[in-house]
């Protein structure tokens, strides 16, 4: 029973998988949590009267695009690693 033995690593493998999959299931919640409260999360803050539009865009943009990150790393951990 080696590193090269495969059950360990199918094992390890599946181990990998279902943390992805917990992973996939927790941020596509967030991303549902996210999308109800967008404004509030992420709209106008009353705080920063200095804020800009484009800043506020830059700011949703930040937020969107490593949401979707994630969801790709995990979705391929899930579905790539047959």
């Amino acid at each position: 029973m080696g590193m090269n033995d495969p059950s360990l690593r199918d094992s390890a493998f599946l181990i990998f998988r279902i943390f992805c999959g917990f992973g996939l299931v927790a941020s596509l919640g967030a991303g549902w949590y996210l999308y109800r409260n967008f404004e509030r999360l992420l709209g106008v803050d009353p705080s920063i009267p200095s804020e800009s539009r484009g800043a506020r865009g830059y700011s949703r943009m930040q937020v969107v695009a490593v949401w979707l990150h994630v969801v790709v790393f995990f979705t391929m951990g899930v579905l790539l690693l047959h």
